[in-house]
């Protein structure tokens, strides 16, 4: 493969229709987003500049227009960026609601020891509204974090539940940039949340059917007998009638 064949772009990417690059491209490209997360971690949002980040990079600030429209832009591909490194968790031995919680917590714990880098990305993603690009950018992100969501929930997972977990998630950073919570606090609140949106849903792994299970689980009697009968721990109806007649003096037939 020559150097200038095009790189692998993914679905999501052309149906937000970015265009593809080439490998040359590909490298200038890395090399602004690379230079553009270090700014990010010495300079405040404000403070940051697209020509800064050129001249860091070492290429022309023309260069770095070519592929980041504005500083917004230039932010916002930073985010998605640390979310396309989140693992997918999808380990059929681990329970379901373990699954998403660990999406979940990696998801939020992106920025969660750099969250001056969180602030500006809350900030670019939330502001960059009238830019084409910031929107398209958006677009990759959710479709990343949706993924890692419905590939933890599995292929079962009613599509209403990934969209309640989305919300929470997107929810819980906002609050996270807010300075309301730190990062792994919000981690933690989110596992609860996970919980909650899990139960309500009946996004559960035990067996419906399994009533004696149930019953036992939460430390109650003897389970219902096979066929729907009620149990008669206590002694039957026809046992007391006999005992009755028996101290009558009658024939208990």
């Amino acid at each position: 493969m020559s150097s200038e064949a095009l790189v692998t772009i993914t679905q999501a990417e052309r149906q937000t229709g970015q265009a593809p690059r080439n490998r040359r491209q590909e490298e200038t490209f890395r090399k602004v987003l690379a230079a553009g997360l270090e700014t990010l971690r010495e300079k405040s949002y404000a403070d940051l500049t697209v020509r800064a980040v050129a001249a860091r990079a070492k290429v022309a600030p023309a260069t770095a227009y070519t592929y980041f429209s504005s500083k917004n832009h230039l932010i916002a591909e930073v985010y998605l960026d640390l979310v396309r490194q989140v693992p997918y968790f999808t380990d059929v031995n681990d329970p379901m609601p373990t699954r998403v919680d660990n999406a979940l917590r990696h998801l939020a714990m992106v920025v969660a020891d750099e969250p001056e880098v969180g602030a500006a990305c809350t900030t670019a993603l939330l502001g960059g509204g009238a830019d084409p690009a910031v929107r398209a950018a958006r677009d990759r992100i959710g479709a990343e974090i949706h993924r890692r969501i419905t590939s933890a929930l599995g292929p079962d997972a009613r599509p209403g539940t990934a969209s309640a977990l989305e919300m929470a998630f997107f929810g819980a950073l906002v609050q996270a940039a807010s300075g309301q919570f730190t990062y792994r606090e919000i981690a933690d609140r989110l596992a609860n949340v996970v919980r909650l949106i899990l139960a309500g849903a009946g996004e559960t792994e035990e067996d419906p059917g399994d009533d004696a299970g149930r019953v036992a689980a939460r430390g109650g009697g003897t389970p219902p007998q096979a066929g729907g009968g009620p149990s008669r721990s206590r002694g039957s109806t026809p046992t007391r009638l006999r005992g009755r007649a028996e101290q009558s003096g009658r024939d208990p037939k």
